[in-house]
């Protein structure tokens, strides 16, 4: 497996094996990779003639430096899961320095105002970091496919009007959420919770595939109601945020339009651990 700590090095290589209309598909991460990222490689894969994997955690995205702080790494863990899975996987794991030539700092995007609904009210500039590190990564690696995870749905569509603004030539493909056992989104972060923790955490899908049998006959507001009497109830969550909104615009909906597409949105702390989660409905 070829893996690269510098971009240089990783740019010339990418040149050199790169013909007129080979594609090169590109799955970015954080690392501590599970089940749903190496899903999103195995689409890669299948789709592209080369596939590259990044590994970096991304300092301008977290607001919270303690979440910063204790974010998992397990690179060697992480490049077995590679290998494994298919070692003509090109890894690129960059340290801070070679991403952003010295001090992290962000650039400043407009994402025409859908940063800030849900996550970007609870987390600022966590998206002008997201943007910046994105735009960054497809420069160094110009990948004719970039594959997300629809689990976090707003970065998704945050990454799409990035691409769009900065005439970036890559398509960017959102995937269904990868869910454990109990229907729990996979994420980096269940890795931080307890056994008991983790089994609990089911009541977040729960609460979704609920929210979307009711959304046919109820309001939002008598929805958003049903949901906050949900966790109110158990004293180990904290719902930071639920909401209810445009798949397009990413607004509240305070009143449904045949029309349009909707998706619940959700926020939960469980010891302070936070986990997010979408559903589709309709």
């Amino acid at each position: 497996m070829h893996i690269f700590y510098g971009k240089a090095s990783l740019m010339d290589y990418l040149k050199s094996i790169k013909t007129i209309h080979s594609t090169i598909g590109f799955v970015p991460t954080m690392g501590a990779l599970h089940q749903g990222h190496l899903a999103l490689m195995q689409k890669s894969l299948l789709e592209n003639d080369t596939t590259v994997v990044s590994i970096f955690v991304n300092p301008t995205q977290f607001n919270n430096s303690e979440d910063l702080k204790k974010y998992p790494r397990t690179l060697d863990e992480d490049v077995k899961k590679l290998a494994n899975l298919n070692p003509n996987i090109i890894l690129y794991a960059p340290t801070v320095e070679d991403i952003y030539d010295g001090t992290p700092v962000s650039e400043s995007f407009d994402f025409d105002g859908l940063e800030n609904q849900m996550e970007g009210k609870f987390r600022p500039g966590h998206f002008n970091g997201v943007g910046t590190i994105v735009k960054r990564l497809f420069e160094i690696i110009e990948p004719t496919n970039a594959y997300f995870g629809e689990k976090d749905f707003q970065q998704l569509q945050i990454v799409k009007k990035m691409v769009a603004k900065n005439y970036l030539k890559v398509n960017v493909i959102g995937c269904p959420i990868y869910r454990e056992s109990n229907h729990l989104a996979m994420s980096s972060r269940n890795e931080r919770l307890s056994a008991k923790e983790r089994d609990e955490a089911a009541i977040i899908y729960k609460v979704l595939t609920n929210v979307r049998e009711q959304f046919a006959t109820k309001s939002t507001a008598e929805i958003s109601g049903w949901v906050q009497k949900s966790f109110g109830n158990n004293p180990h969550f904290t719902l930071e945020y639920f909401t209810i909104a445009d798949e397009a615009t990413l607004l509240s909906c305070t009143r449904k339009n045949k029309n349009k597409k909707y998706r619940a949105f959700i926020a939960v702390l469980v010891n302070n651990i936070r986990l997010i989660d979408t559903i589709s409905l309709n």
